[in-house]
């Protein structure tokens, strides 16, 4: 015959049987998610004024404001886990705080690609800023009416499913988008590496060297060199976008199956595969910070670009 649960193990049961996680959130682990994105956050914001970045600012900065958002809701929830305003706060703050991050990733590639080419490229760095950021914004919206009705849903004693199934559609575009972006970025680095540009274009610059005014070149501007520094920005933003896609598959298959589902209903899953994969993404940017990896070889070409004018030289492409 089996022991008869301790007050305590009937607490949990009937918790996780009335609330709407179907378990409880472990504490200590909503604790170091909160204590991990605020720290990622200040440095975000630190390193956005250091390096006078402004557009991280609304990108980086402010997934970390949102993941903080959403895990301190869980956090709540450790401790009340039948009530259901921090779930209906975590649901909204969990499930758009990534978007923000991904946008990030669309303008660092934009900058790569104009810094080692733009030749190679499908499309030119601002339509990368400009399409993928829209979509971004779109995803984005979905998500958060999604993820709305869902908890208003919830307060009603409703079912959740049909916001679920608009998050369901927000997160199926944003997925559709990051696969496209990497076919895109995959296919520019493939060029840039085999020095076969899109087409066949070529891009000659008047530049000015030693000895040779106005000698022309085509590795000043029509092919960048993938310096130490381009190359740990490069593979900070593959494994940054490696993350984010592994999170979008998995908040994909979770709303497939279900508010109630097995999936959504463990929570060892969305703490490894939603909150591990974020947090290895929001700190890649911080390490490797586009302040210290891109912005400084910019100011040298901004330079370059000056000195040209100075000497009344033509920067044209043909």
């Amino acid at each position: 015959m089996s022991p008869l649960p301790s007050l305590p193990e009937l607490i949990i049961r009937a918790a996780t049987h009335f609330n709407p996680y179907h378990y409880v959130p472990t504490r200590w682990i909503c604790v170091s998610f909160v204590l991990l994105f605020t720290i990622s956050t200040i440095l975000h914001l630190g390193q956005s004024i250091r390096y006078r970045i402004w557009w991280l600012l609304p990108t980086a900065f402010f997934s970390g404001l949102l993941e903080i958002l959403g895990w301190s809701a869980r956090l709540w929830s450790s401790f009340s886990p039948t009530i259901l305003l921090p779930f209906e706060i975590q649901v909204i703050g969990t499930i758009i705080g990534p978007t923000p991050l991904i946008a990030a990733d669309f303008m660092i590639l934009g900058r790569i690609i104009n810094r080692l080419g733009t030749r190679y490229s499908r499309l030119s760095p601002k339509l990368y800023s400009i399409i993928f950021c829209s979509c971004d914004l779109i995803s984005l919206s979905v998500q958060g009416f999604g993820g709305t009705t869902a908890s208003l849903a919830v307060g009603r004693s409703e079912s959740p499913e049909h916001g679920a199934h608009i998050m369901l559609g927000g997160i199926i575009f944003q997925m559709i988008t990051i696969s496209i972006y990497i076919l895109l970025a995959s296919e520019f680095f493939l060029r840039y590496f085999t020095d076969r540009p899109v087409g066949g274009k070529e891009a000659v610059y008047h530049s000015v060297s030693s000895g040779s005014v106005g000698s022309k070149s085509k590795t000043a501007g029509g092919r960048g060199e993938f310096d130490r520094n381009m190359r740990i920005m490069v593979f900070a933003l593959a494994f940054n976008t490696t993350c984010l896609l592994i999170r979008a598959i998995y908040r994909t298959i979770e709303l497939l199956d279900g508010f109630s589902g097995p999936i959504i209903s463990t929570e060892r899953y969305f703490n490894i595969l939603d909150g591990g994969m974020i947090t290895l993404a929001i700190f890649t940017l911080n390490f490797a910070h586009p302040g210290m990896y891109l912005v400084t070889q910019d100011k040298v070409d901004s330079e370059i670009e000056l000195r040209l004018k100075e000497a009344g030289l033509l920067y044209y492409r043909l």
